[in-house]
Parts: C-alpha cells; structure tokens; sequence
C-alpha cells in the first residue's frame, strides 16, 4: 500500500521579475511525519513555505496539498495552517485576546476551553491575559503556534517556530510538535537550528539556489556523505589514541579538540567508526562520549550546498 502523501510537488518553479526562487522542485511529504526544510538565506525556503499555505501559486508546476490539487489563484488549502516570517499578533491585546480574535478572523470561532487548552499546551498559560506587547521573541512565537493549533490541522507549517525560545519553551515546542506528528497531524518546518531539525524531523529537504539537493531521512544523509570529525572520552586516552591510529579507515585529527589530554578527535566515515567503538570495547576500554563536532546534517548541509553554489 502506497505511503499517505500530505503534499505531493512536481516541478515547481517561482520567479520573482529576473530572480527564480525555486527551479523545478519536487518534494513528497508523507501524513504524520515531521519534516525539516534547510537551506541558506536566499534559497527558497519561504517562497515554498508561502505556496504550502495558500500565500502564493506556483508560476509552473503541480502541488497536492492533502489530497487536493491546488488551483491558480492564492488560497489557504482547507486543513492548512502555520506562519511565516513570524506570526502576527495585536500588542495590544492579550495572548488569550489574540487568539480569540484569530479565531474569529479564520471565519468561525474558538471556545473558551479551547484557547485554554492550546495556551497549556505551548506553556503560555501563566501569561493569558497580559497584553503581547511585551512578549519576548519565544513567548510570540509560542502564542503563533498555540493559533495555528485552535483549528486542529492536519498539515502545520512553520517558519522558524524554536526562534528566540529558551529551554523551556524549546521543551513545549517540541513536545506539542511530537504529540501531534503522532496523532497524524503532518508538519513541516523551517530551521537554521539543526539541533531542532535533527531531534524533530525524521525527513529533511535541503534547498540551495532554490534547488532540492537532497531530500529523505536523515539517516540516509548521515550514511552517504563525508567522513566526519567525532569528539571520543574514554576511560584511557593514550590507549584509545593508539587503537584509533591502528584502525583501517580512521585519522586522528590535530588541532582544535586535541589539546584536551581527556577527549581524542577522529576523523572516519561511519563504518569505520563503529568498527573502532568494537576495538576499544575488545580493549577493556570504556567509551564515555561519542559526539560529531559537527553534526552530520550540518556537515552535509555545508557541503551540499557550497557545491550548489559553486555549480551555478
């Protein structure tokens, strides 16, 4: 049986005068998953993200958003909701205010237990009834989000939604972002976190000069591209030092991170990472820490996308 598509891309492009924004892009996002959109500045994230919600149409191309073949005019696909560029809010109203004028704007309604219930959920709760002007960048962001779940959508879109938020309000993102992709809510967001990306997303698209460059799940990313630097604590360093210099496929790095006589910096692809993680073990040593200095969608994002650029 054919995998659920939330949205369904073929050859979309959008120009702007001279300026082509996104050239032929294709993109499959499946139904309760939880995919990211990476890219540079100037890549066309947020004119794809703008044809999801409804905010532009396509100059060539065809886009299925749930199920439904977007026609030639603007319009926000029923089931759709989210924000880019930030949510708009009124400062002068309260949070709770805010969103029952939201509400109301979207052509129906929301009850008082169900603004209640969206405010709890993004942690705003203790905040309902002060006015918005003086949110920080989190709480605004928090508050867009808690609007976009008042009409219970199946395909959320979001740009930047962890911009500005502190650990906590991270923590509620996240969570109310986790809870829905499982209850079959699709979302897709926009991130130049990719700490967010990577703990959120089980899929990513990375776009360069409005270009797809790659797109599936994260692991296939990790497993394809480069070799990368892994920061290693063991419970014998100069052992651990000489078992890696004896590994096939493994280069103990010089510079940053190898001064520190407790951590050894590796440079391997992951195959040969993990036959290294077996030798320690089969030498009694213990592996307290295995972390890339640079995550794996970071380092392929670096790449992929210097060579877009350096290819245009």
């Amino acid at each position: 049986m054919d995998t659920l598509l939330s949205i369904r891309a073929r050859g979309l492009t959008k120009c702007f005068g001279d300026v082509v924004a996104l050239d032929g892009i294709d993109l499959d996002v499946a139904q309760g998953q939880i995919h990211g959109l990476v890219g540079p500045n100037g890549a066309g994230k947020t004119t794809l993200l703008g044809l999801l919600l409804g905010l532009a149409v396509a100059d060539n191309g065809r886009l299925e958003i749930l199920g439904t073949a977007l026609g030639r005019k603007p319009a926000a696909p029923d089931g759709v909701a989210g924000f880019v560029d930030g949510p708009g809010l009124y400062p002068s109203l309260t949070a709770r205010q805010n969103l029952a004028a939201m509400a109301a704007l979207s052509g129906g309604g929301a009850r008082s237990a169900r603004i209640d219930d969206v405010l709890e959920q993004v942690g705003l709760t203790d905040v309902a009834d002060d006015r918005t002007r003086g949110f920080s960048l989190g709480m605004r962001q928090r508050l867009g989000l808690a609007a976009t779940l008042l009409t219970k959508p199946r395909l959320l879109v979001l740009d930047e939604p962890s911009n500005g938020l502190d650990p906590a309000g991270k923590k509620h993102v996240h969570g109310v972002l986790t809870r829905l992709a499982a209850d079959g809510t699709t979302v897709v967001l926009s991130s130049h976190r990719m700490d967010d990306l990577e703990a959120l997303c089980s899929e990513v698209t990375i776009l360069a000069t409005g270009r797809v460059v790659f797109s599936g799940p994260l692991s296939k990313l990790a497993a394809e591209n480069r070799e990368l630097d892994y920061r290693l604590l063991t419970s014998d360093p100069p052992v651990a030092r000489r078992v890696a210099g004896e590994t096939p496929g493994i280069r103990v790095v010089d510079g940053a991170g190898t001064q520190d006589s407790e951590r050894l910096v590796v440079r391997a692809l992951v195959p040969a990472l993990d036959d290294l993680v077996v030798r320690l073990v089969r030498a009694g040593i213990a592996l307290r820490e295995l972390t890339p200095v640079v995550s794996p969608l970071e380092a392929a994002f670096l790449a992929l996308t210097e060579a877009q650029e350096a290819g245009r």
